[in-house]
């Protein structure tokens, strides 16, 4: 008897587990359930619109764009299955099934009705399709992960664009006419869509991401209509990092036309300035032509207009800073080492290129700069006034000056070459150390020549290593260039000293120089920890 029960007990324990996984499989094969995709996306969206009108009452929706552009393309559906087509101008609304926001309830009704019948009637067709209930959309589950990046209208693909619509900029380019609250185009003044478009919505401009979609998607996707050549319509086509990858790179990419300069004086005042202060650094020669090819966008240096790209960065920053600057001065705004628009601030971040950083990567920058540092750009003197007083040459329409920008900067004499060969030790003998070990034998002549060999290329490098023996100060970091700088034992005592702080001990700066310079130039040996690589034992 009691066998009986235990096998019936047992019966409706699997006849359960059997009903549980059929009504399970059927909710697998009606509603996709899935927590996580394989590869990362680069279309996940985040539904969360309705925090316009206030707090969150539920979560936020995680929407996969192209997973769902895929589904509608295999019936035959395309992009106005989901967005509102303007009648007049023919493109898309950005958002859902709507042009605007009215209001909250109205928002969340497009929203319900729109996807929940969509994903009902995939359904009703036995195909599989999307949640149908509140928690299966409003939920913290992941379904992806992501690896969306930005993408930039760089030269090159400005270019393609210039080239394909036939030079028509107005195509991009606008401004907004306060006068007939219209957008116009502005020849001459064309500028990133960045300047007015910005990361949020602001008055009558539309945030960046809108205006970039907006335009963007509507010209590929008329192109496309049209059988013509045309950009991605799909989130991964730009934001994908492989498929950013693959756009096409033009190798030489003429000339923007845009009437800058090749070569100009940086001006430390616009032309009709009224400030009387005087300017006392000499001008400053810049190859405007060369640094264009520097950088893949003018943005790098005209980060806030490009109206200015005539009469120079004062538009903004003036000697003593204005509001419509930030209140960043001039100088500030020339020097700052942190700020990549500035010159200082962009020179550093080259110095991080594996050729430069075993040097710089452990080199102090001090506050002051010595007359031969700031000379390096500051070379045009200013001219002298009869009764003495000094103006500023660059803040004429025409250099008062003899010299041009041109003649100035092909007056400069880059440094290619450090002491001659015969005058570099070929090894250097570390002995202070050999208590352990026996001494180091430096292959001192190699690491010179390989560290001149990796600055060849470099225009900045040439030109800030104004002296045959700046590349040695890399090492001899506080000692003055010579062809025989003092040892190091000479500053840094084999003990640390209490009453100098800042300053390591011997063991302690051979080590940090010699193998921070090899991991900031990625040189895999000797192994931070392998002390036999450059140490022999006894």
């Amino acid at each position: 008897m009691m066998q009986k029960k235990a096998h019936v007990k047992q019966l409706a324990v699997w006849t359960a587990a059997a009903i549980m996984i059929f009504f399970a499989a059927e909710a697998v094969a009606s509603v996709d359930t899935s927590t996580a995709d394989e590869q990362p996306r680069a279309d996940m969206i985040t539904i969360d619109g309705m925090k316009t009108f206030g707090p969150l009452e539920r979560a936020s929706v995680e929407f996969l764009h192209d997973k769902h552009t895929e589904t509608l393309k295999k019936d035959g559906k395309d992009c106005l299955a989901c967005h509102i087509q303007d009648k007049t101008s023919g493109k898309l609304s950005i958002k859902f099934q709507r042009t605007e926001d009215k209001d909250r309830q109205t928002v969340m009704d497009t929203y319900h009705k729109g996807c929940i019948s969509c994903h009902n009637e995939l359904l009703s067709e036995g195909k599989s399709s999307g949640p149908v209930e509140c928690a299966e959309c409003h939920n913290d589950k992941t379904k992806a992960t992501s690896n969306w990046q930005e993408i930039g209208m760089d030269h090159s693909l400005h270019y393609r664009h210039t080239k394909a619509l036939d030079k028509k900029c107005e195509t991009c380019h606008h401004e907004y006419d306060q006068t007939t609250k219209k957008l116009v185009y502005v020849k001459g003044e064309e500028g990133t869509c960045r300047y007015c478009h910005k990361e949020q919505t602001e008055d009558n401009r539309i945030a960046m991401r809108q205006a970039a979609h907006i335009d963007c998607v509507n010209c590929h996707r008329t192109r496309i209509a049209q059988n013509k050549s045309a950009g991605p319509v799909e989130c991964a086509g730009c934001h994908d990092p492989k498929h950013q990858a693959a756009i096409e790179k033009i190798a030489d990419v003429p000339r923007m036309e845009m009437k800058q300069p090749d070569t100009v004086f940086v001006k430390a005042q616009p032309a009709d300035a009224t400030d009387t202060e005087a300017i006392r650094m000499k001008q400053v020669p810049f190859d405007h032509k060369a640094h264009e090819t520097y950088n893949d966008t003018c943005r790098a240096c005209h980060h806030a207009s490009m109206k200015g790209n005539l009469t120079g960065c004062t538009d903004c920053h003036t000697l003593k800073g204005e509001k419509e600057g930030d209140w960043v001065s001039l100088e500030e705004a020339m020097h700052r080492s942190k700020a990549g628009e500035s010159c200082e601030g962009c020179h550093k971040e080259k110095q991080t290129a594996k050729e430069c950083a075993g040097c710089h990567g452990s080199m102090v920058q001090t506050a002051t700069k010595s007359p031969t540092y700031c000379n390096t750009c500051h070379l045009v003197p200013l001219v002298e006034k009869t009764e003495g007083e000094t103006t500023p040459a660059a803040a004429e329409t025409e250099p008062v000056t003899t010299e041009t920008a041109a003649d100035a900067l092909a007056a400069r004499v880059p440094t290619l070459e450090t002491y001659p060969v015969e005058d570099i030790p070929e090894t250097v003998t570390i002995k202070s150390l050999s208590e352990t070990y026996q001494p180091v034998e430096l292959p001192h002549r190699k690491i010179v020549l390989t560290l001149l060999k990796g600055i060849q290329g470099s225009k900045l490098a040439q030109y800030f290593h104004t002296q045959p023996g700046t590349l040695c100060q890399g090492c001899h970091h506080n000692s003055p260039a010579a062809v025989k700088p003092p040892k190091c034992e000479s500053c840094h005592g084999k003990a640390f000293q209490n009453d100098q702080p800042y300053r390591p001990g011997l063991k302690a700066a051979y080590h940090q120089e010699c193998m921070g310079c090899h991991k900031q130039m990625n040189i895999e040996k000797p192994a931070s920890r392998d002390c036999v690589a450059c140490h022999k034992k006894k």
